[in-house]
């Protein structure tokens, strides 16, 4: 009888480890535990009775949000409100999602703040929040307690700030988050499928704070309170202020004239080559100011600060937040915190500069990380939470692996119009070590009370597979990704292919898929090393500009020659502010001027969407008539051999 081999000590230990990961869950859909008692001014005032318990009686700013407010730094409202009472001293409220449709009441009750009011819609444009990309209201809101729909209104920045306007005729009104972010200058609106002007002539609101609003809000305060009028502060960098026609200066490569709202709205082609001076102006380290002509003003688009500093981003992360949603919602769950309640945020921006992706236009493409300090801080913070259990489910950032990374020479960087750093080839200036990472995560997993960290975030494997040509690089890169799969995988790492044809992933701007199989070597071969089980998990999109039918059939053939029964699938959801999206809307690619097929009727995009369930019988019979009408049997072979 053969003699069964010993299985390797270090392919015990990390089998007993994959156990630990996979018994790892969150509450799930579970009630939240209780959670414990702290008095309620240690979160930012909700209502006239919390701001007296502070001895306050009068409020400096009140700002106004369509999420439930969760005092935790990945909830915007709750981030600049502490940053204003904190460094800046002044006396804030909040005011988590009003009620638009009564008296008013949760408009009125704070009265007139010393400075203004600030509007947001929330985490999420609130037309992603309320409808899927076939135009279907949803039926729950992750950031609402118990995932409740209707506590917000369609385009709740418009809405609030017409209820202030109405209120207070004469107290400055400061928009901000993702929905006015993203809305900046002309853009096409999906779910109206119409071009909209600068959000600045829809909402009554005196000023536009885009992007990550910490360092625009904390001036904006110091300069309201040292006495300036909002209507003269123009000059504030990420801001976007009405200015005159006659202030609109002569074009150089300080001030880039677009074309009008009226221009655009008679002609698509100039609202897409709009669109590449708004796209490389939002990722430049000094970029130029924008100007937009609506009927008789101008919409003047202010450039970025900077990337923030260590020290700054540190700044904001290091506030006294709670971390816990506020005791008004006590025993209800708010979906979208139960996701983050264990997780890090390292750092942010992202450079990936994917067609169809905003973060690069609300954050930019410079990386702002954290120190190492205090990322422990806080996940020492983590370890302290009552319901804790030892698993840390992302140390991330919009995408996970680009922390501490950027250009090697900041020269090189100064003058890059480059939308990507990755695309169409990993830049040559582009420092790619994931050392730095690699420390940090040695460092939280050796916290007291840390049995594993997970990596939640998408990761971007064409950056960790990078041959950069440094030898130690190189080498410790290829560490990463076989830590990264051993050690920080929760049973399925997801990854972002999001397509598999060369053709419409150089719409996206993404790399080829034969780099997506390179990868699942590396992860096949690390599973087996340790005797793991893990999924590798993809993600793709159908409809994407650029993808025609047989496109996603050729993805069909592929994925199911990989034995993949894909899950993580979607619809391409035109937003605002993408490449993708100017292509959608007007049919030409923004930087070539050529014509790109795009899938719009709600037939073309249901002819695309059925090929991600071939391995369905109920889809079979529409597959096969849908390629024998284009004349391609055979595809039909190649997808169902046994037919």
């Amino acid at each position: 009888m053969k003699q069964r081999k010993e299985q390797p000590q270090h392919k015990e230990k990390y089998q007993k480890q994959h156990t630990e990961k996979s018994n790892a869950r969150t509450t799930g859909g579970m009630p939240a535990p209780q959670m414990p008692r702290r008095p309620v001014t240690d979160w930012l005032p909700t209502s006239v009775k919390e701001a007296a318990e502070r001895g306050w009686d009068e409020i400096d700013i009140v700002l106004f949000s369509g999420d439930a407010y969760v005092d935790h730094p990945s909830f915007g409202a709750a981030v600049i409100g502490r940053l204003l009472m904190e460094v800046g001293g002044y006396k804030v409220a909040i005011v988590p999602q009003p009620n638009w449709q009564d008296d008013l009441r949760d408009f009125r009750k704070f009265g007139r703040p010393r400075l203004f009011f600030g509007v947001s819609a929330g985490a999420m444009d609130s037309m992603v929040n309320h409808y899927t990309a076939a135009r279907r209201r949803r039926s729950d809101d992750a950031y609402t307690p118990d995932g409740r729909h209707g506590m917000r209104p369609d385009y709740p920045t418009i809405v609030y700030a017409e209820k202030l306007r109405s209120l207070f005729p004469d107290v400055p009104i400061v928009a901000g988050g993702i929905e006015a972010s993203l809305r900046r200058n002309s853009h096409y609106d999906y779910w109206q499928d119409r071009l909209r002007p600068s959000i600045l002539n829809d909402a009554p609101v005196d000023m536009i704070v885009y992007g990550m609003g910490e360092l625009p809000m904390l001036e904006l305060a110091r300069r309201l309170d040292a006495g300036e009028k909002i209507g003269d502060i123009k000059d504030l960098c990420q801001t976007v202020v009405w200015e005159s026609l006659d202030a609109i200066p002569e074009p150089d490569a300080d001030n880039i004239v677009l074309h009008s709202w009226e221009e655009c709205r008679t002609d698509k082609r100039k609202q897409s080559a709009n669109f590449k001076h708004i796209e490389q102006q939002s990722n430049r380290r000094h970029g130029a100011t924008l100007w937009q002509a609506h009927g008789d003003r101008v919409v003047k688009v202010n450039p970025m600060f900077p990337p923030m500093t260590t020290e700054q981003i540190d700044r904001s992360f290091d506030m006294a937040y709670t971390r816990l949603p506020h005791p008004r919602y006590k025993g209800k769950r708010i979906p979208a915190y139960e996701m983050i309640r264990h997780s890090v945020n390292m750092h942010r921006g992202c450079f990936g500069g994917c067609a169809f992706c905003t973060i690069s236009a609300h954050q930019g493409k410079f990386i702002a990380s954290r120190s190492k300090e205090s990322i422990l801080k806080e996940a020492r913070q983590v370890t302290q939470m009552h319901d804790f259990k030892g698993y840390i489910s992302d140390l991330g950032g919009p995408s996970a692996n680009m922390y501490r990374m950027g250009g090697k020479n900041l020269a090189v960087c100064d003058k890059c119009m480059r939308p990507s750093c990755l695309h169409p080839k990993p830049c040559p200036n582009l420092n790619n070590d994931h050392s730095p990472l690699l420390d940090v995560y040695h460092a939280v997993d050796a916290l007291p009370g840390v049995k594993k960290s997970f990596i939640g975030s998408g990761v971007r494997y064409d950056l960790s597979m990078h041959v950069s040509g440094d030898k130690t690089v190189d080498a410790v890169n290829r560490r990463y990704n076989e830590e990264l799969i051993r050690d920080h995988v929760s049973g399925r790492l997801k990854v972002a292919p999001e397509h598999t044809e060369d053709g419409v992933l150089e719409v996206m701007r993404k790399p080829s898929f034969s780099l997506f199989y390179d990868f699942k070597k590396i992860f096949d071969r690390v599973n087996t090393r340790y005797g793991l089980r893990q999924q590798l998990i993809p993600y793709f999109i159908s409809s994407h500009p650029g993808c025609h039918e047989t496109d996603m059939a050729e993805l069909a053939i592929k994925t199911r020659e990989l034995d993949f029964h894909l899950e993580q699938v979607q619809d391409f959801t035109p937003t605002p502010m993408t490449v993708a999206t100017e292509i959608y809307y007007s049919g030409y690619h923004p930087y070539t001027g050529e014509k790109v097929f795009a899938a719009v009727t709600p037939a073309q995009k249901l002819a695309q969407r059925q090929y991600f369930f071939w391995y369905d019988r109920t889809y079979k019979a529409g597959i096969v008539s849908s390629l024998n009408r284009l004349h391609r049997s055979d595809l039909v072979r190649r997808l169902f051999p046994r037919r």
